[in-house]
């Protein structure tokens, strides 16, 4: 009977065991059957360290000295009152136009950095307001002080004030109505618009808040189409999300007194009545920081002996460009090319696909792309350029496109975000290892065509950036 009984169990156990060895084979088959049915694929992508010349960022050399400009995206153009509109109500576009190139600029996709200036001082007396206007003001003060010579008005001046509302009303109509004009500094008020004035050597005093306030408004409305900075960070940055910029880049104690004024605000003491500067902390996470380098060392000392602090205070200020008074490509770019990629290196958005991965349903004939996408730059891109997905086919060339739910002007310096595209694929997908064959771009809408260089590890063809390794 015990013999019975032990020959009963062996036959058990070996059944179990038998039972066992099919259940696994089973689920092996059934998931190497999954796994064909819904082949899926995981790429990680690393960052290029390369240099990008990309839309809106970098630097911007003046518009009417082209062979400074090279493969730069931005141009910068300043105007005096006095060239705008030398008769009262006639405006000379022509002539800024022409002398700017602006004609070309915008051909061949180039944008606008934008100054307006109502006093430039110089070596020579003059004035840079019309002359109509002076016979219809002519309450300000001609200087010669350590900036130079010139004539500064009395901003607050009533028939001034409106006159400057109706100037920028009229840029407005001529540049405002897309985006060629990208970034406008203003502007408009003291030493070449950086509104300050040499007080202290007998210049009539700037007027309050209340009153400097006439002078942005009339951009607002202008302009609603460009990233407005202002030098300081008055109550109406905030209020109205504007941007700052700083004319003393590279230059340590000015620059580090600017930044406290974004970090901990203040008091500037400079108009008739004081005006208390409001605190705007991390700023560039939704408006652009530009500016130029100081003038007061040489470009060489900023790019070699200095070049540790130049970046150090660039990337403390996030700034996305810096001009006129930059490394030009005539000139800097070519006897400090590393020097000047650095620099270049440090300015505005690097953006880049870090992870991807695309699952397919063999059966329902549907995939679905989950990407997460990093800024490794210092600043976000300001302008919501569409993220989109392109679907080759089996001839090499796109067949689909998808937009994506990315919003770039979100995705502030060192972060990441992730979407999902779901679509169902047509006869004609191309494949790698099961899965489709996707790439990505971002598009500039005034041509809905990819622009942008990726900082991503990836083959691309053109501004189109391969989701997948080994195609």
């Amino acid at each position: 009977m015990l013999r019975f009984l032990n020959s009963m169990g062996n036959i058990t156990v070996k059944r179990m065991g038998i039972v066992c060895c099919v259940s696994v084979l089973v689920i092996l088959i059934a998931m190497i059957a999954v796994r064909r049915i819904n082949p899926s694929k995981t790429c990680t992508y690393g960052d290029t360290g390369e240099v990008y010349n990309n839309p809106m960022m970098g630097f911007a050399p003046n518009a009417d000295y082209v062979e400074a400009v090279g493969n730069n995206t931005l141009v910068y153009v300043d105007v005096t009152w006095r060239e705008l509109e030398p008769l009262e109500g006639v405006y000379d576009y022509e002539g800024i136009e022409e002398d700017n190139f602006l004609e070309m600029w915008r051909r061949i996709g180039k944008k606008v950095v934008f100054r307006f200036m109502c006093d430039e001082p110089s070596d020579v007396e003059h004035m840079d307001i019309p002359d109509w206007l002076y016979e219809k003001t002519g309450d300000g003060t001609f200087y010669d002080t350590v900036y130079g010579k010139g004539y500064s008005p009395n901003y607050a001046n009533e028939t001034f004030i409106e006159a400057h509302a109706r100037a920028i009303e009229n840029l407005g109509r001529r540049y405002g109505q897309d985006s060629f004009f990208c970034f406008i500094e203003l502007g408009s008020v003291g030493h070449w618009g950086e509104w300050h004035v040499k007080y202290d050597e007998g210049i009539k005093r700037l007027p309050g808040e209340d009153v400097l306030l006439r002078y942005v408004t009339p951009y607002v409305s202008a302009f609603p189409n460009a990233k407005l900075l202002m030098r300081r960070p008055f109550s109406y940055v905030a209020d109205l999300g504007l941007g700052v910029y700083n004319d003393m880049t590279g230059y340590e104690e000015d620059t580090d007194e600017w930044l406290e004024w974004l970090w901990d605000g203040g008091t500037y003491s400079e108009p008739e009545t004081p005006i208390e500067l409001t605190a705007v902390h991390d700023v560039w996470d939704n408006a652009p920081v530009g500016g130029e380098f100081t003038s007061s060392y040489s470009m060489e000392y900023m790019l070699t002996d200095n070049l540790r602090k130049t970046l150090e205070l660039i990337e403390k200020s996030h700034m996305t460009f810096i001009g006129p008074k930059c490394p030009i490509a005539c000139d800097e770019e070519l006897r400090f090319p590393d020097e000047v990629s650095q620099v270049k290196k440090s300015l505005g958005y690097r953006i880049g696909v870090n992870r991807c991965r695309i699952s397919y349903n063999r059966i329902t004939k549907n995939a679905k792309v989950v990407i997460s996408l990093k800024n490794y730059g210092t600043a976000p891109m300001y302008k919501d350029w569409r993220v989109c997905l392109y679907l080759m086919g089996a001839g090499g060339q796109i067949i689909e496109r998808y937009e994506t739910d990315i919003e770039l002007t979100k995705l502030a310096g060192g972060e990441r975000t992730e979407c999902t595209v779901k679509a169902k694929m047509p006869e004609n997908a191309m494949y790698s290892d099961g899965v489709p064959v996707f790439f990505i771009g971002i598009e500039n809408p005034d041509t809905g065509q990819p622009e942008v260089y990726m900082d991503m590890d990836s083959p691309r063809r053109g501004f189109c950036y391969c989701l997948l390794s080994g195609i």
